[in-house]
């Protein structure tokens, strides 16, 4: 069942134009335009070039909307439509629900990653090695999952109203502040100090170690797994609150009666 529930958010997913367009030909159109802009700058032994730095920057930017937004807005609306609650009469229970939709919004993080790499290899000649491509998506795609987590949160604890705003809000925020959209030894000191506590800055740097040969470091991959333990924890809390709030509401309006 939960394979069903999971391929169905998934073909719900890629048949939504606002998440092709924000989560697959955004990032695309962003890495063709800052790579053309700043790719071709020189760069000093030991750093990557523009276009390779540029790309997994985008890369991880369309990833993790890909992964937020299959998450939050739309468990928010199923959640305020009565929907969890309906799933307690049939054979689905909610954490199966829930499985489904974070393993969706894992899923539908993938075609950013694939596509914003197959783009800059074509249109921008960038080269790695055979195994950088093998260890680079994947690892860029494991680390989306604190994203998928925080899109549970979001959409377990705020209505369907404010779940877009606040997810494309947090989204924005976390990819400027984490070095997507400006390279991070170019952040001041302070700046750079909280880039390097962000899932979006590690994320990224998963993919930059790579592309330059190195190994992720223990870092990289001790914050991701701190955020997405500390999302875990928030959103095993919203759910055990959800039914409270329910039989509360439900009892309220027979007294009401």
């Amino acid at each position: 069942m939960t394979f069903h529930l999971f391929r169905l958010e998934c073909v719900r997913m890629l048949r939504d134009p606002r998440y092709l367009a924000l989560g697959v030909v955004t990032p695309i159109g962003f890495y063709l335009l800052f790579a053309t802009i700043f790719g071709g700058d020189p760069t000093r032994p030991g750093e990557l070039k523009g276009t390779v730095e540029i790309m997994v920057a985008m890369a991880a930017y369309g990833a993790i909307w890909g992964a937020l937004s299959a998450t939050g807005p739309r468990l928010a609306h199923e959640r305020s439509s009565g929907w969890l609650e309906q799933l307690r009469s049939m054979p689905v229970t909610v954490r199966q629900l829930l499985v489904a939709k974070l393993a969706a919004g894992l899923a539908v993080a993938l075609p950013a990653l694939v596509l914003v790499c197959v783009t800059a290899a074509a249109a921008k000649d960038v080269r790695l090695e055979a195994w950088q491509w093998a260890a680079l998506v994947p690892a860029m795609w494991l680390g989306t999952l604190p994203f998928a987590l925080l899109g549970v949160v979001v959409g377990l604890l705020v209505g369907p109203e404010a779940a877009f705003p606040l997810s494309y809000g947090l989204y924005m925020a976390a990819s400027a502040l984490g070095g997507l959209w400006v390279p991070p030894a170019r952040l001041s000191a302070p700046l750079q100090d909280v880039a390097h506590a962000l899932p979006t800055y590690r994320l990224a740097d998963l993919g930059w170690r790579i592309a330059a040969g190195h190994a992720p470091t223990w870092a990289d991959v001790a914050v991701l797994a701190a955020w997405s333990a500390g999302f875990v924890a928030l959103a095993v809390l919203a759910q055990g609150r959800g039914p409270r709030r329910a039989r509360t509401g439900a009892a309220s309006a027979a007294t009401a009666g």
